[in-house]
């Protein structure tokens, strides 16, 4: 009986190198349960929780990207809208510019219109007031002269006033018929 109790290898027989022997199997299960739970209690929650915020930080990042797109496209249409209306607002400024000048150039105009008659005129207002202050010189110098000259012819002398008008009035008025 001794001879069944004896080890197999000390009987002679080789033992085979992957079968495990039956304690160790127990130690490594062991202490493969142990590992399995504390890597769940401990190690897992973080993976997870870490897991869970690289998800939510991706989906946040997204839908912030999202909504940044979504935003910057409204804010590309306000913009062109913006920009048409002050293309809009800047032609109606340039055509009431351009009407405003045409009314401006059209006033200045009829001012200069209006100075131009007013300067014709006076210069002729003033060209009758010299014409009528030569007549006047003429007429005195031309009478004195004919009186001069029909006192002369005559013989006698025209100093009378009125006399002397009347007959440089009446020489005047045969010239201008006489035109």
């Amino acid at each position: 009986m001794l001879n069944r109790n004896i080890t197999p290898w000390a009987a002679g027989e080789t033992l085979n190198p992957l079968v495990p022997h039956t304690a160790e199997l127990i130690a490594g299960l062991v202490a493969f349960t142990l590992l399995y739970l504390v890597l769940r209690a401990k190690v897992v929650p973080k993976f997870e929780k870490a897991f869970a915020e690289r998800t939510d930080a991706i989906a946040g990042g997204i839908e912030r990207a999202e909504k940044a797109q979504q935003d910057a496209e409204i804010a590309l249409q306000k913009y062109t809208s913006q920009l048409s209306e002050a293309q809009g607002e800047a032609q109606k400024i340039r055509e009431d510019a351009r009407v405003q000048g045409a009314a401006i150039i059209e006033d200045l105009r009829a001012k200069a219109a209006a100075e131009a008659a007013r300067i014709t005129a006076a210069a002729t207002a003033s060209i009758e007031a010299e014409r009528q202050q030569a007549i006047t010189s003429l007429r005195k110098e031309v009478g004195a002269l004919a009186t001069e000259l029909a006192g002369k012819i005559v013989g006698e002398a025209l100093d009378d006033q009125v006399r002397q008008s009347r007959i440089v009035d009446r020489f005047i008025a045969d010239l201008e018929k006489s035109k």
